[in-house]
């Protein structure tokens, strides 16, 4: 069992565990000297024999992009059925995100919900249709496509794609939500997730028969009200009654982290519990990058106090 419990995000499935801990661990580390606890930064990172180490271990899921019969190679392929109807709807709230806040997109995000068609417009064509998805207005952003477009449909496909099967798909949940569990033990101080590994590790939380010190989520889509928010369980969603302390991080510029503040939302904490839902970063060009969140003072503040209390 972990002292932290990792959840990777998407687009992971070339990757593994050790290759993730590789990168999340020094970033965890800098966060804490960053908070002043180079103490504890030097327990996770360089990785000892030391009996004090303080163990981190990813919840790794990504494999199961992978494998013939779930969802194959996510690379090139879109989401079908209600899986695209889903990717469609969290496009639409990303771009609305997108064309909201001041960022190098704004005008572009704004541009790409003007060509979006009302529902009930008749047909009119390949181009049209082309113009009226929001899959492929999402990949004309310049936060979607550092590489081109030509990357950029497949990105965001890959993205969505894998979204959409954790969100609908009960088989992915499980095994995934089996996987974080198996890592989770009566002694285990922080759940920690990025991205759609938010979303997982929120509802891990809920599953807890014992407390916990710490949910960390950084980079969410949990208050993508419409469409993440409906979806995640338990339902209605609220604060997951075993955690002390819930806290997530966004900068305001990661259009995946849609809301920020997730207290109107997810409602108010137990008696004793606490919800910090409005911590903000900046991590520059990148966003939404991991590496970046977790290298914040604001991630290492909350983590290091739930290290070093009692549990």
């Amino acid at each position: 069992m972990a002292d932290i419990v990792l959840v990777h995000g998407i687009a992971q499935e070339q990757r593994g565990a050790a290759t993730l801990e590789s990168e999340w661990l020094p970033a965890i580390a800098d966060g804490l000297r960053a908070a002043s606890h180079p103490d504890l930064a030097t327990r996770v990172w360089p990785v000892t024999g030391s009996t004090e180490r303080i163990t981190a271990e990813m919840a790794f899921y990504g494999d199961l992009f992978l494998e013939p019969g779930t969802m194959g190679t996510t690379d090139t392929v879109p989401p079908a059925g209600e899986g695209r109807d889903l990717a469609e709807a969290i496009a639409q709230e990303w771009l609305r995100h997108g064309a909201e806040r001041v960022n190098p997109d704004q005008q572009a995000a704004t541009t790409q919900l003007s060509y979006l068609q009302p529902e009930g417009h008749e047909e009119q064509g390949p181009i049209q249709e082309a113009q009226r998805s929001a899959l492929n207005a999402l990949a004309r952003l310049r936060w979607f496509a550092p590489l081109g477009m030509r990357f950029a449909g497949k990105f965001v496909n890959q993205t969505l794609s894998q979204v959409t099967a954790y969100l609908t798909d009960e088989t992915i949940r499980d095994e995934i939500q089996g996987r974080v569990a198996a890592l989770i033990g009566p002694d285990t101080k922080a759940i920690l997730g990025h991205s759609l590994g938010s979303v997982v590790a929120y509802e891990a939380a809920h599953r807890l028969s014992h407390p916990i010190p710490l949910l960390l989520t950084i980079g969410s889509p949990l208050g993508l009200r419409t469409i993440v928010f409906n979806k995640v369980r338990p339902q209605p969603p609220g604060y997951p009654p075993q955690v002390r302390r819930w806290v997530n991080i966004a900068d305001r510029n990661d259009l995946v982290a849609a809301e920020p503040d997730l207290r109107p939302q997810f409602g108010e904490p137990p008696p004793g519990c606490t919800f910090d839902a409005a911590w903000t970063v900046v991590n520059g060009a990148k966003p939404h990058d991991g590496s970046f969140y977790l290298s914040k003072k604001q991630t290492g503040i909350p983590l290091a106090q739930a290290l070093t209390e009692p549990l």
